[in-house]
């Protein structure tokens, strides 16, 4: 019963995480983490389909090496969401709690997202070969 729900999870991780490539307040790279996780215990199929991706692929195998999030990474992320969410707290009305809970929300996934190791560049060269995709062979 556990792997079916770390499935769902993981696949509404993927879904949500896609949303916020286009989605400018809903974030990517927390849901693309748990989607890893989560496909990581229930579903290698899935797992390998995850790293494979050319957008988040690289991104999520330095995460899981332990080499932590790339500097540019990190760079895009900010520089999406800062944009986003002063023009969300403009659009928000005057006095609100919005309006200073967008802010508030910022700088913490600001302050969390510099902490986050970053590989140096020795880490970044010294990458393993990415795995061969197994081939389908016909039957003999």
């Amino acid at each position: 019963m556990f792997r079916p729900l770390l499935r769902l999870t993981g696949w509404l991780a993927v879904a949500l995480g896609l949303l916020g490539i286009v989605l400018p307040l809903l974030p990517t790279t927390p849901f693309a983490l748990l989607a890893a996780a989560c496909l990581a215990r229930s579903s290698p199929r899935g797992h390998r389909w995850l790293l494979a991706t050319p957008l988040l692929g690289p991104v999520l195998a330095d995460w899981q090496a332990g080499r932590g999030v790339p500097r540019r990474a990190k760079i895009a992320a900010l520089a999406a969401m800062w944009p986003s969410i002063a023009l969300a707290t403009v659009a928000t009305a005057p006095g609100s709690l919005l309006r200073w809970l967008l802010p508030g929300v910022a700088l913490t996934v600001t302050a969390v997202l510099l902490c986050l190791p970053t590989p140096t560049p020795a880490q970044a060269r010294t990458r393993p070969p990415r795995e061969p995709r197994p081939t389908r062979h016909a039957p003999t």
